[in-house]
């Protein structure tokens, strides 16, 4: 078993601090999209946060507001 790559555990906190008043503002989403593509790969870790994350915008669950 694989274990998850040290960027994908700061993507992690870096979603956690962005969704912890359940919104974003569009300077936490740019830096979360910016850090997942500063490496130039996006591992299958990273990948799942990222869908995770989205889909939470997506069902509501996060609400994304002026920065």
């Amino acid at each position: 078993m694989e274990k998850p790559s040290k960027s994908a555990g700061n993507l992690k906190d870096l979603i956690n601090a962005a969704i912890s008043d359940l919104e974003v503002t569009p300077q936490e989403y740019q830096q979360i999209m910016d850090y997942a593509q500063a490496d130039g790969h996006l591992d299958k870790e990273e990948l799942a946060l990222l869908a995770q994350f989205h889909s939470m915008i997506n069902n509501g669950t996060l609400k994304r507001v002026r920065g």
